[in-house]
């Protein structure tokens, strides 16, 4: 961390350049989005747990690994279930409008014993995942980031200012555009694990986007703050916290990537998602929410009360 001792990157000079990949890369998301909906019926891949599909559970006599299975069956959802010993596992599988979870079972089963020959196994139970519950899933998956939303304006809106708050949903909002994009283009299946990964991205990109922010309000309280260039304070505040920033970002992409190695296919979607989320989150408190928050003063003088009756003119930062 010694590199960053005395730092003094000029990050927001180069912000129209950070403006124009931000837009790129999110038109890219929108343009692929179309193209699914033309192609796929839908802007994004939604899995079972959305579209709905059946559940098979099976249990086998002796060890088997996932991999086995997802080798005999072809691309379907398959995780291991309950105790190792007993060697069960749950499958998901989409459901045709054509044919029922019966039929589906059948041909799970039938694939199963033509894939894995001397595995004796049975089926515990079969399941139906109905297309509403995925549509409510839907709804209240887009209701959590709404309320995310919410919350985090009020928060840094009592916490620092009105246009703190602001710039943080600004970056926010980029970043889950960014991450829908990538997976439009991509065409990483949508399931409940991928979700949690979505509002974990949020919780994490304002995390970092709070303590720069924190940064700039004590430069700004320090005496002649004030009256220094905006551009100065928000530059010095950024790189005042990149150690932290670097160290922060490092050391989870290093979990990360071990995860998305060792962790299988199972959690491989999840795991791309966070290194996705983590990367745009470090980028957009840097070049996204930092000079948002100098164009919305620039623009609308947004400040407190308490700052407008202390000064004549509001703030320039």
């Amino acid at each position: 961390m010694k590199l960053f001792q005395s730092a003094s990157y000029r990050f927001i000079e180069k912000r129209q350049t950070a403006y124009v990949v931000s837009v790129a890369v999110i038109v890219l998301g929108i343009a692929a989005m179309v193209f699914n909906v033309a192609t796929l019926g839908s802007w994004l891949r939604y899995g079972v747990d959305f579209t709905g599909g059946s559940l098979v559970q099976v249990q086998f006599q002796d060890d088997v690994s996932v991999e086995e299975i997802r080798a005999a069956l072809g691309g379907v959802e398959i995780t291991r279930f309950g105790d190792v010993e007993l060697h069960e596992f749950v499958i998901r599988a989409p459901l045709d409008e054509e044919s029922s979870i019966s039929d589906v079972a059948e041909e799970i089963e039938e694939q199963v014993a033509s894939g894995l020959p001397g595995r004796p196994f049975e089926v515990v139970r079969t399941e139906l995942v109905g297309g509403k519950v995925g549509d409510e899933l839907e709804q209240k998956a887009l209701l959590a980031i709404l309320f995310s939303f919410a919350l985090t304006l009020l928060y840094l809106a009592v916490r620092f200012e009105l246009r703190f708050g602001l710039a943080a949903v600004i970056a926010t909002a980029h970043d889950i555009l960014i991450t829908l994009g990538f997976l439009a283009v991509f065409r990483l299946e949508i399931a409940l694990p991928t979700v949690a990964a979505i509002l974990t991205i949020l919780g994490y990109s304002l995390n970092d986007t709070i303590v720069v922010f924190d940064r700039i309000r004590e430069n700004l309280a320090m005496k002649g703050g004030r009256k220094r260039d905006p551009v100065e304070v928000v530059n010095q505040s950024i790189n005042e916290t990149l150690p932290r920033t670097v160290l922060t970002s490092g050391t989870t992409l290093a979990v990360l990537s071990a995860l998305l190695i060792l962790g299988g296919a199972v959690i491989r979607d999840f795991t791309i998602v966070l290194i996705l989320g983590v990367v745009i989150g470090t980028y957009s408190s840097i070049f996204v929410a930092s000079p948002a928050l100098i164009e919305i003063q620039k623009r609308w003088g947004v400040g407190t009360s308490s700052e407008k009756k202390k000064r004549p003119e509001p703030a320039t930062v």
